[in-house]
């Protein structure tokens, strides 16, 4: 017979299966059959063997009963009329004396997927619910979780949901869980199974007995239930206890997810649960499955949002193995920049130097990446390797160091001489968009300490018809402006052209819109050409908003132990399409993730001064903070500090200008949000208006002649800004208060939680700044 011979193969076996010798004969009948299973999963269709397969099922042979089922399993859609034949057959084999039997013909019977075959299976399942043969029970139970699959619309008999509920109490363990997992499925419309005390306390005395996936499944049901006194709670904590430790990763992560539930109000004894499952969490990440290695890798990093030095002894067993995938090797990079410290910051970085010349692009740069983010706290170490790298001129290096660079600039202006000295010839290996969009942002805002700025800028001018990407025309653009201001006679005449080309020439309508601006703004002279594009500037004093406090194991306790810590989006992944990080959000760096710290399941009181005014989905909130200091922040470094926390700055007024206002937005991951919005937008503005110092002014105005009032007025706003300056406001009762900053915010959709937690963060950053002022 052919191996593969289509229709030719299909009346060979017809032959052979309809062949009474064969029929005869039972070893080459079954051998027959497995022929047919055999091509079928080759491929090749067999479905025109129904009827013969069909009346092959009669037979006392559990093995053929077994290929059999198989083969009408596969091919009952196809067959629905013949499938009735196979109804009295699988009935009839419900009521034989060997459980094996039973349970084989009770499992295929549900298998089948037939709506027409409804009514003649729900007899046996209900009877083999109380068959005495455990195998049977199991197979019933989720035979029932089938039947309604198969009919969602339809409501289960209350007696069979009665007697799922009895089950649960079986003396087999598996029978049990089945119970659970059939009437999660069947009560999904009402939540789910109801968790009471007497259940849940013959759940826990029962968990020894069960299978590892048995036990994930009871501590998984369990979360829903909440002790209804401390010592319940205590006692529950107890019996898990050894489980919190258990060899076995799914145990182990289940018994934390309920440990967190359970007890969230209790932070130290959350804590505690956090530092007993760093043992076999580091086991699990030694494992030699790398899909386990992954998710271990994963949740550890929400550990450490709450435990930053949790693992810190432990930095070694994240170093990267050289034939582990670059998925792996990415989230491990990443856990290694948090576990960074004073002892172990020589070590973590010669390990990421030797990350950096991997075969493997991605990897490379995520070490450079890596590298780039300790920069922020170990700046001169981290730089000196940056600037070796560039040595290598290698394009895909070369790019992710540039980038890198640029983001550390950024954040740490007192880097800015040393990259400055590493640029220079670094533009003859850059062949990536996003790297050559981070040299010209450098050049651009550091034009003046690069010597061979205007000659790389005119190269690129040069060739600016034959630029394919509009993102680097545009940063060009900026870049040469920037530079003109700086170094206006050997830019001169390369702005004129590239400016002629771009109004003149260039269709791309971003591009030419651009170009006019810059046309017309230099039309308003140099300063304000000035005031412009020289505005945003980064600020040292932002050194102090670097780095990421614990936070609460609420805000990530509800993803623990779900697939949300796998797909959430790489932690390094900085700008991969802009050039310039004025127009990056930081929500995706680890010291600036705004979303997950918004995103949190506890609310969080912050000032009991606090007014809200709450309406059907949005929500409105007024708060005064005494940071006085704020006014004389310059905008620059006001916005840069709103950036690193994912605050993005719409307008604000010049310093110390009354009154004095700012306009904020950012967007946010809501607390709740299963069937709702996945994001809330957050409108603020922070307002100063000076009152009590211009009621001050105008009470001692008024004491005066009316003589020279417009010199009294002239004084008075003198007097208004010299108060402002002085942070003090006059009360009448003659005591000296801080002046206050109104913060107002509107949100929509409304979440309590996530606009709390702004409020909160927003004030740190006013706090801070106003007490660096000071």
């Amino acid at each position: 017979m052919p191996y593969l011979g289509g229709e030719e193969t299909v009346r060979e076996l017809r032959r052979a299966l309809s062949n009474p010798n064969v029929q005869s004969d039972p070893l080459r009948y079954r051998n027959t059959i497995l022929k047919v299973i055999r091509t079928m999963s080759q491929g090749v269709d067999v479905s025109g063997l129904f009827s013969e397969m069909v009346k092959a099922c009669a037979t006392v042979d559990v093995v053929q009963k077994k290929l059999v089922y198989v083969f009408l399993c596969s091919y009952a859609t196809l067959n629905p009329e013949l499938s009735l034949l196979v109804i009295n057959t699988l009935r009839k084999d419900c009521q034989d004396p060997n459980p094996m039997v039973r349970s084989l013909a009770l499992r295929n019977m549900t298998n089948l997927r037939l709506p027409s075959l409804v009514e003649y299976v729900e007899q046996p399942l209900t009877a083999g619910l109380r068959d005495r043969a455990a195998c049977v029970r199991r197979v019933a139970v989720l035979g029932w979780a089938k039947l309604h699959n198969l009919h969602p619309s339809s409501e289960i008999d209350a007696a069979v949901v009665n007697e799922l509920y009895s089950l649960l109490r079986d003396p087999d363990p598996v029978v049990m869980v089945n119970c659970l997992r059939a009437l999660e499925e069947i009560l999904k419309e009402e939540g789910g199974i109801a968790i009471n005390k007497p259940i849940t306390h013959h759940l826990l005395n029962r968990l020894k007995e069960c299978d590892i996936w048995g036990q994930s499944e009871v501590l998984r049901v369990l979360q829903r239930y909440r002790p209804q006194s401390e010592d319940e709670l205590f006692d529950i904590l107890s019996l898990l206890d050894s489980f919190l430790v258990s060899p076995h990763p799914p145990v182990m992560a289940a018994t934390l997810s309920l440990f967190l539930s359970i007890s969230s109000n209790l932070p130290v004894i959350s804590l505690a649960a956090l530092e007993r499952v760093s043992g076999p969490l580091l086991a699990a990440c030694g494992s030699g499955s790398r899909e386990m290695r992954f998710a271990a890798v994963c949740h550890i990093q929400l550990l450490l949002r709450s435990v930053p030095g949790l693992l810190g002894p432990h930095y070694k067993r994240f170093f990267c193995g050289y034939a582990e995938p670059a998925y792996i090797k990415e989230r491990k990079m990443q856990v290694l920049v948090e576990l960074v410290n004073d002892e172990n910051v020589a070590m973590i970085l010669d390990e990421l130097k030797g990350y950096c010349t991997d075969v493997n692009t991605d990897t490379a740069q995520a070490a450079i990446s890596a590298i780039g983010r300790i920069g922020r706290s170990y700046s001169d170490r981290c730089l000196q390797i940056l600037t070796g790298l560039l040595g290598l001129k290698q394009d895909h290096i070369t790019s992710a160091v540039v980038q890198t660079m640029r983001d550390l600039v950024w954040v740490c202006p007192q880097c800015s001489d040393t990259v400055c000295l590493a640029l220079d010839g670094c533009e003859e290996t850059l062949q990536d968009i996003q790297g050559r969009q981070a040299l010209l942002w450098l050049l651009g805002v550091y034009g003046e300490r690069i010597s061979t700025a205007p000659y790389t800028l005119e190269v690129l001018i040069d060739r600016v018809r034959s630029e394919a990407s509009l993102g680097i025309k545009m940063e060009l653009l900026t870049a040469t402006m920037r530079l003109f201001l700086c170094r206006p006679a050997e830019t001169q005449d390369m702005l004129g052209r590239l400016l002629h080309y771009c109004i003149e020439e260039e269709t791309d309508m971003c591009v030419r819109d651009q170009a006019l601006l810059y046309y017309r703004l230099l039309h308003c002279g140099i300063e304000k050409t000035r005031e412009v594009l020289q505005g945003r500037r980064s600020d040292p004093s932002l050194g102090v908003l670097i780095g990421r406090p614990a936070k609460p194991v609420s805000q990530w306790a509800r993803c623990f132990n779900t697939l949300e810590p796998l797909s959430q989006g790489a932690v390094e992944a900085e700008s991969d399409s802009r050039g310039s990080p004025e127009h990056v959000t930081y929500n995706s760096k680890p010291n600036a993730d705004l979303s997950d710290t918004l995103s949190c399941s506890h609310i969080e009181e912050v000032h009991s001064g606090a007014e809200k005014i709450e309406e059907v989905d949005c929500a409105w909130i007024e708060e005064c903070v005494r940071c006085p200091a704020v006014l004389h922040c310059s905008p620059q470094s006001l916005q840069a500090a709103m950036q690193l926390v994912n605050i993005q700055t719409l307008a604000f007024t010049p310093q110390q200008m009354l009154p004095w206002r700012v306009y904020l937005y950012t967007h946010t991951q809501r607390s709740h949000s299963m069937d709702a919005p996945n994001t809330t937008l957050i409108l603020g503005e922070l307002l100063c208006t000076g009152e009590a110092n211009q009621k001050s002014g105008v009470k001692k105005g008024t004491a005066d002649s009316e003589a020279g009032a417009e010199g009294k007025e002239d004084q008075l706003v003198r007097k208004e800004m010299d108060a402002t300056a002085d942070r003090l406001r006059v009360s009448e009762d003659g005591q000296e208060e801080e002046e206050g900053i109104k913060v107002i915010l509107n949100q929509q959709p409304k979440d309590d939680d996530a606009l709390r937690q702004f409020l909160t963060i927003l004030i740190t950053v006013l706090n801070t700044l106003s007490s660096e002022k000071d």
